[in-house]
């Protein structure tokens, strides 16, 4: 069994998905499915049961994709000493990224860090912090940008800057003429969230409890990206928990949105760097935090 397949059927595993195995190891579906039954012959056994709509792990499947993971996170360190030989700050870093953040730091770190490390470009990958995890352990991704706190054996976590939310509101909404508006009058508004699996919509719920009482959400509306959910308020559809980089630069330029911070405390979200233990490139991670704390971020404050 090559390392290639050991990642296919590890990936299979994760993801439970065929297509969605396939795209997170860059390749076709057909490309996957040969090599996973290339293997299974070679065993004599499935290691995956396959139906319509799902995709089962056998008892054997377990037991192989748990040693591939151990192969794979030795080959893993294999890679790292051999890269550690020569210029840290040259040649390629792979760079995973949450979907919320992305579109309003990278403008600015892309260019700071490309100051600072010209030798060094970027592959960028944007996804949740729940795929991302999995592609820093496995290799795939050298650094990840995410929220904070997260902790794990193995991986190193620093953060980088604190990012206070807002209530975005449409122009006509009663709480549109307010300075601020308290955290428990959300519950019962038309509130515009994030889908299941984003770490935002999570972050919403946990920093404003009464959203978690029953039926508190009845009323509640999903889109697919912040600037989807801004779209959403602009046109009156409810209002909206978004994180400052996003919501602040509606002041200037989204004239159908009122922008309001909370009353009191307000609760916000802490952005950093997470990455391997035995990643042999420290001045490459430095040089990206140092380029995350150079930006100017609307309402965030820097970890330095």
């Amino acid at each position: 069994m090559t390392l290639t397949e050991m990642r296919y059927i590890v990936a299979l595993a994760r993801e439970r998905h065929f297509g969605k195995a396939a795209e997170s190891c860059h390749v076709s579906q057909p490309t996957l499915s040969v090599a996973l039954k290339k293997v299974e012959g070679q065993l004599g056994a499935p290691l995956f049961e396959r139906t319509v709509s799902d995709v089962r792990i056998t008892a054997l499947g377990e037991r192989i994709v748990a040693q591939a993971r151990r192969v794979l996170d030795e080959a893993v360190k294999l890679e790292e000493i051999a890269s550690s030989v020569g210029d840290p700050m040259s040649g390629q870093l792979r760079v995973g990224i949450i979907y919320t953040i992305a579109p309003y730091l990278l403008p600015q770190f892309i260019p700071a860090l490309n100051r600072a490390a010209p030798n060094m470009p970027l592959f960028l990958k944007e996804d949740f912090t729940g795929n991302l995890i999995p592609a820093l352990k496995a290799g795939e991704l050298d650094v990840i940008v995410i929220a904070l706190p997260f902790s794990e054996p193995g991986l190193v976590a620093q953060p980088a800057y604190d990012e206070p939310f807002r209530v975005v509101v449409p122009a006509a909404h009663p709480w549109a003429s307010r300075d601020a508006v308290p955290a428990d009058e959300l519950d019962g508004q038309n509130l515009l969230l994030l889908g299941q699996g984003n770490c935002f919509r999570d972050q919403v719920l946990e920093s404003c409890p009464r959203l978690t009482a029953p039926d508190a959400l009845d009323n509640s509306l999903e889109g697919s990206s912040l600037e989807t959910i801004r779209y959403m308020v602009a046109s009156g559809a409810g209002v909206a928990v978004m994180p400052s980089t996003a919501a602040d630069p509606l002041t200037e330029r989204e004239p159908m949105v009122k922008v309001l911070p909370f009353a009191g405390t307000s609760p916000l979200r802490t952005v950093g760097l997470v990455w391997r233990v035995t990643f042999p490139r420290p001045q490459a991670i430095d040089a990206v935090r140092a380029a995350l704390l150079s930006c100017d971020l609307p309402g965030a404050a820097s970890r330095r």
